[in-house]
């Protein structure tokens, strides 16, 4: 997904939902879903939703995908992603989607420095963003609780930032994004739960997936 570099409405119409990946746009009548439903791309959209309904291997790998999308991760990374959340105390699932959630360029996203994922993780790469004063270039950085997330002094004026951070306050911040002690700041309060993260996912088809 890093590498993904063709139009990225066409993967929520893939995946029948909105994904949120092309920023203020998902929120506009504009929005393909919006003025095309949920038929998917191409000349034979279709046809792929007149047969059965997906059941067992495929609904579990169509799930993965979404949740791939979702955060713009690679299968590699995605894997290492469940590895790591299957080692760890607790429900393997809500571990898996956790780990994704406290991905910096997530977090950079829901603190509203950008409107998309895929914005967020230009502004890291880019060197636009701090964590405890510190710059951090590296999306994939796990947050942890009382983390201080910033914009730089020298970036604020970008005017994507600029936009994002003034419509944040009406798309919404998850309850662990809490007022940070600067200008253009965050702080991670707490890690997220299951209940901050997109119900409509099922992540114990993607354990059930990779547990073949």
């Amino acid at each position: 997904m890093a590498r993904y570099r063709e139009a990225v409405c066409r993967l929520c119409r893939r995946e029948g939902a909105k994904l949120f990946l092309k920023g203020d746009r998902c929120y506009k009548p504009s929005c393909p879903i919006e003025k095309r439903g949920t038929q998917p791309p191409g000349q034979h959209g279709n046809s792929m939703r007149r047969g059965k309904a997906l059941v067992g291997y495929g609904q579990q790998l169509r799930e993965k995908q979404k949740v791939k999308r979702i955060y713009f991760v690679l299968e590699g990374q995605f894997r290492n992603y469940f590895e790591r959340a299957a080692r760890l105390k607790g429900i393997t699932g809500e571990n898996l989607l956790i780990l994704l959630e406290r991905r910096l360029d997530n977090a950079v996203y829901r603190g509203g420095f950008a409107t998309s994922r895929r914005q967020a993780r230009q502004l890291v790469n880019h060197g636009h963003i701090e964590v405890n004063g510190r710059k951090v270039d590296i999306p994939s950085f796990q947050v942890k609780t009382g983390d201080q997330i910033a914009v730089r002094e020298s970036s604020r004026a970008i005017s994507h930032v600029e936009g994002a951070w003034s419509t944040a306050a009406g798309r919404g911040r998850p309850s662990w994004v809490q007022p940070g002690d600067g200008e253009m700041s965050v702080r991670i309060g707490t890690l997220p739960v299951r209940d901050d993260i997109d119900r409509s996912i099922n992540e114990q088809l993607i354990v059930e997936l990779y547990s073949k």
